[in-house]
């Protein structure tokens, strides 16, 4: 739609001009108002607002920016935490194998060692006879840890020498033992000196017993036949009436009081030890 135009006119007139004078047409000017054009002009406050819009308009721009590419980063972090977790899982499970196995390596390995202990062992005592005894500790080639008419208790083997008279000294006893890969008995502890007592029985009358690996040495210290001094001292309180330099086993006595002090001449029974042939894995 075209705007009207309005014209308007506007008169000088010259009041109180000279007579002589020419009189002069007057000036007429026009001038030019488009209908409506105050109205397209804004006001402060329509420009503050419009302002304040456009501001409010570009924050929330920043605002979308900024929470999309928050969001964009949560995802991504949760996606590799979530990968991060995955791989930790798998490498705990991984470990936990390897432990596993570790364990399981351990064990075989130390199982060989006891087979490897055990074989050793059972060469040191073959090689402890001058001609060892297959027959006679492997009957129908299954070797036993003791020879025939020997007891094991733990990892010894004991003879009990019960052959009627006669017997013998203390120093024929070891003869005896030696000749056999073994020698007079060496008590350790309480729990060994009960099983022989165990396997010890009253014979010819209360002086005689079992002869022990046990002698004095220098009419001081009693020492057992592999150099260690005796700690024990499982000696009978009262005399007997006899006295030397060996010891004896008296049979039926007290567990910790059954020692007697004999000369090493006398004749009595005794008891070998040796090592078992085989021990157990």
């Amino acid at each position: 739609m075209e705007e009207e135009i309005h014209y308007s006119t506007v008169v000088f007139k010259d009041v109180g001009a000279a007579p002589k004078e020419k009189k002069e047409d007057p000036t007429i000017y026009s001038e030019v108002k488009p209908s409506g054009a105050a109205s397209t002009v804004p006001t402060d406050g329509e420009a503050a607002a419009c302002s304040h819009f456009h501001l409010l308009a570009v924050c929330l721009g920043i605002l979308c920016v900024l929470l999309v590419a928050s969001i964009g980063a949560i995802i991504y972090f949760s996606v590799v935490m979530i990968e991060q977790k995955a791989n930790l899982s798998e490498l705990a499970a991984e470990n936990e194998q390897l432990i596993k196995e570790r364990n399981i390596l351990e064990l075989e390995m130390e199982h060989l060692n006891r087979v490897t202990y055990n074989l050793n062992w059972t060469l040191s005592i073959i090689l402890g006879f001058n001609s060892f005894p297959v027959h006679d500790y492997c009957p129908d080639k299954v070797c036993q840890p003791c020879l025939k008419d020997w007891i094991q208790f733990e990892e010894k083997c004991y003879l009990f020498y019960n052959e009627k008279s006669p017997w013998k000294t203390w120093q024929a006893s070891q003869k005896y033992c030696r000749n056999i890969a073994a020698d007079l008995v060496v008590i350790d502890s309480l729990h060994e000196q009960e099983f022989i007592s165990n396997h010890t029985e009253y014979y010819f009358d209360n002086y005689h017993g079992y002869w022990l690996g046990l002698r004095k040495k220098e009419n001081k210290d009693w020492v057992w036949i592999d150099g260690r001094n005796d700690t024990l001292g499982y000696w009978i309180r009262e005399s007997l009436g006899q006295s030397g330099c060996c010891g004896l086993m008296i049979p039926g006595r007290n567990l910790t009081a059954s020692w007697d002090p004999a000369n090493c001449v006398m004749q009595n029974k005794f008891i070998c030890e040796s090592n078992v042939l085989i021990r157990s894995n």
